[in-house]
């Protein structure tokens, strides 16, 4: 078992696979979730809106809600297509670079934890956070770093030993590699 602060060999190991690991085909793979997401939640909200506005959704009484209720929900669904959009354009001007082991995590990292029994592979990005995506043979955790993990792995460095907390598990892992 490594030190504190040191690798263990299975680390050093996936160091080597991480630092390999195409974050550009990644950030793609990411953009075109989003972009469908997008239209998706665009295409939902403009046929809700056609829906709240529809003659046939006239009130015909004071407690005839169905137009005012498919209103609020063509908003809300406007909102969310605004933010998806959002996420899309940050994801798609997101400047990639390399880390090394002394850059703290940081928005465009590929982080590897190794924890007793469980390893990830996370990657911190503007948008889509908590969608899996496989690639290279591995299953990548996207993170924001506004969410509960993403938070807690944020400004951390190569080596560190950390506790992190998972839904209502606290489990010990060790940043094996930023890239």
């Amino acid at each position: 078992r490594a030190r504190h602060g040191e690798l263990s060999p299975v680390a050093h190991s996936r160091l080597n696979d991480a630092s390999a690991m195409n974050k550009p085909a990644l950030v793609q793979k990411i953009t075109a979730h989003l972009a469908g997401k997008l239209e998706l939640t665009t295409r939902a909200a403009r046929a809700t809106q056609a829906e709240a506005t529809h003659e046939q959704n006239k009130a015909e009484s004071k407690y005839d809600t169905r137009g005012l209720e498919a209103s609020y929900l063509a908003h809300g669904q406007a909102r969310q297509a605004g933010e998806t959009e959002q996420e899309l354009r940050q994801c798609q001007s997101l400047s990639l670079r390399a880390f090394t082991s002394e850059n703290p995590i940081a928005l465009g990292a590929l982080v590897e934890l190794e924890g007793r029994d469980a390893r990830l592979t996370c990657f911190i990005a503007p948008g889509a956070g908590g969608v899996e995506f496989p690639h290279e043979g591995k299953t990548v955790l996207v993170l924001t770093p506004s969410s509960p993990l993403g938070r807690q792995l944020m400004g951390h460095r190569q080596g560190e030993r950390l506790m992190l907390e998972t839904g209502r598990a606290r489990r010990e892992y060790v940043v094996a590699a930023v890239t």
